[in-house]
């Protein structure tokens, strides 16, 4: 148990408030996780899996009101409204305390209050920060001892200081109704009451990670990122390291664990994952933006995750891994999801734990949104660098949508502050599978819409600030569209592992040897620069040549949609990002 008189202070603080049976301090050792799995099985809330099988794999089932990330009740509660932005729900903070308080009051009765350090990023790397969270939950702890790194070498860490970020979670009655994700970001806080699912309750994650990183990284001159962290090695040895942002169902975690194409393996060429998430980024001493990932492990989603799909994801889960949500396989006591296989298991327990005969039933067997949380270094394609506390230096921000038109393949922005309106415009289309009309604009910028812990506008200039930093030395910024179709609505890049050679063009052009065609929106490739070998069956030159087009007539709309849409950050809305636009304008009108 720690010394720090801050932390000793607020645990009584929580003590008193939840009144638990019992306080146990995590200490990060495997005897104490091995007594607390145990608990959980005991007590029904984990099922131990196949040891055979799924060493160290449990399965866990949450109630059916509680199985996602909830926008609506998710709050920042800064002290001005405005400061919050257009795109947060808002929340008095003196208001949102005593209504909290007032719910998790005496909600421990009965329970054990277990108490959590930990660390988000290598414990004692420069860009590295710690948290305590405080739970009612089983299930919490033995997640944040995949997702972070936990116990008392993170105390010896912080020492006396009081720069910590408080975290308090109450299960509750899991009542949706008094559901509520809080964040207070003046305060470092962090307030979880009614909920037991993941992105609600680790809070280390997107809580800690992105809404209450990304304002500490605007007050001290660094960034929180909703990116994956990728390493691609060519044949002599070298390594360069690149970022992504991409919307959900835009290609993320396969760009994150990406197994090149077989050309390109076989002549030596690697791919290593560091971050499948969230990227924090700073400043290094050589000038360069160095990145670390915060987690520890993979909060992914298990439907559609096969061996074709995300081979190395799926390894990733054979050991060590918490199923939440899915089907349980009571012949083999191991797990099946949608998408894993086509032979669903006849004798099975489906998610919300009634009986299930996947052969015949028309139900699923797994929640849309089930997850697993795997231990980072259980991937076959894990960086050697993950632990590494000065974290990679990153040489290109990649920002990517869904968009059946208009955006091509790829393009590298004019510069920083262009990089940052490219960012600022992220968006995807819905399509026909989607609620709403077809083809209509939703915007994510820089994937960071719900993420956000602050005034998106002072967001995009926070960007804008950090260019100036990092002045000639700052990465360079692309955008991707693996999703353009043709007449017949099919997908007309390959995508998958292949988009490795469109990275391929995106090295190049950051080493600096390959050219571009510069056109109203940027720098596009020169067909020819993308390598096609081996994809005969699948796209020509002239297909390429066509996702690679861009239609003035389409982007002119764009632009005037963009207009619109950046009238929702008025006064905020930085000069850098107005002058981009019309510049933009400018250029298509020549």
């Amino acid at each position: 148990m720690t010394t720090n008189k801050s932390v000793l202070a607020w645990v009584e603080e929580m003590k008193n408030l939840v009144t638990p049976d019992e306080v146990v301090w995590i200490d990060g050792s495997e005897e104490q996780l091995d007594a607390i799995r145990a608990e959980g099985v005991a007590t029904g809330e984990m099922i131990k899996l196949n040891e055979e099988l799924l060493p160290g794999c449990y399965l866990h089932r949450t109630k059916p009101n509680d199985v996602a990330r909830v926008e609506a009740r998710t709050f920042i509660c800064s002290k001005k409204e405005e400061d919050a932005g257009p795109t947060n729900h808002w929340m008095d903070p003196s208001e949102a305390y005593k209504m909290l308080f007032d719910i998790a009051r005496g909600s421990y009765k009965g329970r054990t209050m277990y108490v959590i350090p930990y660390s988000m990023g290598p414990i004692g790397s420069p860009l590295a920060q710690i948290g305590y969270e405080v739970t009612d939950s089983i299930y919490v702890v033995l997640n944040m001892a995949i997702m972070t790194r936990i116990g008392v070498k993170v105390e010896e860490v912080l020492g006396d200081s009081e720069n910590w970020i408080k975290g308090l979670h109450a299960s509750c009655d899991v009542d949706p109704e008094k559901r509520y994700i809080t964040h207070f970001p003046e305060d470092n806080y962090i307030i979880s009451v009614n909920s037991a699912y993941g992105g609600n309750v680790l809070l280390g994650k997107k809580c800690f990670a992105l809404r209450i990183a990304s304002y500490l990284g605007k007050n001290d001159q660094w960034m929180a990122e909703h990116m994956l962290i990728l390493g691609i090695e060519n044949p002599e040895g070298e390594l360069t390291y690149v970022t992504g942002a991409f919307p959900s169902a835009c290609g993320k975690t396969n760009l994150a664990m990406l197994i090149p194409p077989k050309k390109y393996r076989e002549a030596g060429w690697k791919a290593w994952t560091v971050g499948d998430d969230i990227a924090w980024m700073r400043k290094g001493p050589d000038g360069r933006l160095w990145a670390i990932n915060p987690e520890n492990g993979f909060f992914g989603v298990a439907p559609g995750t096969n061996e074709k799909s995300n081979p190395n994801a799926l390894a990733t889960t054979k050991k060590g891994t918490i199923f939440t949500n899915v089907a349980l396989n009571l012949d083999t006591n191991t797990v099946w999801w949608e998408g894993l296989d086509k032979n669903p298991p006849e004798n099975a327990i489906e998610w919300k734990g009634e009986p299930w005969n996947g052969k015949e039933s028309t139900e699923k067997g797994a929640h849309p949104n089930s997850r697993f949380t795997a231990p980072a270094q259980n991937c076959p394609c894990i960086s050697d660098k993950f632990n590494d506390p000065a974290g990679v230096p990153i040489s290109a921000i990649i920002f990517g949508g869904r968009r059946a038109t208009t955006t091509p393949l790829v393009y590298q922005s004019r510069s920083w502050n262009h990089g940052v309106f490219v960012g600022s415009i992220m968006a995807s289309e819905t399509t026909a599978a989607a609620t709403g009309a077809v083809g209509q604009l939703r915007h994510d910028p820089m994937a960071m819409l719900p993420f956000c812990g602050y005034h998106m506008g002072d967001y995009f200039k926070h960007w804008c600030e950090m260019g100036e930093i990092l002045g000639e030395k700052a990465p360079k910024i692309f955008n991707v569209n693996w999703f353009r179709v043709d007449e017949n609505g099919h997908f007309m890049w390959p995508g998958f592992g292949d988009n490795f050679r469109v990275l391929q063009w995106i090295l190049k052009r950051c080493a600096g040897t390959v050219d571009a065609d510069d056109t109203p929106i940027g720098f596009v490739p020169k067909a020819e620069d993308i390598d096609l070998e081996g994809l005969e069956d699948e796209i020509d030159i002239e297909g390429l040549k066509k996702i690679l087009y861009i239609d003035k007539e389409r982007w002119s709309a764009e632009a005037d949609e963009i207009a619109e849409y950046y009238k929702m950050f008025g006064d905020k809305l930085p000069k850098e990002l107005s002058d981009e636009l019309a510049g933009l304008k400018a250029r298509l009108a020549e």
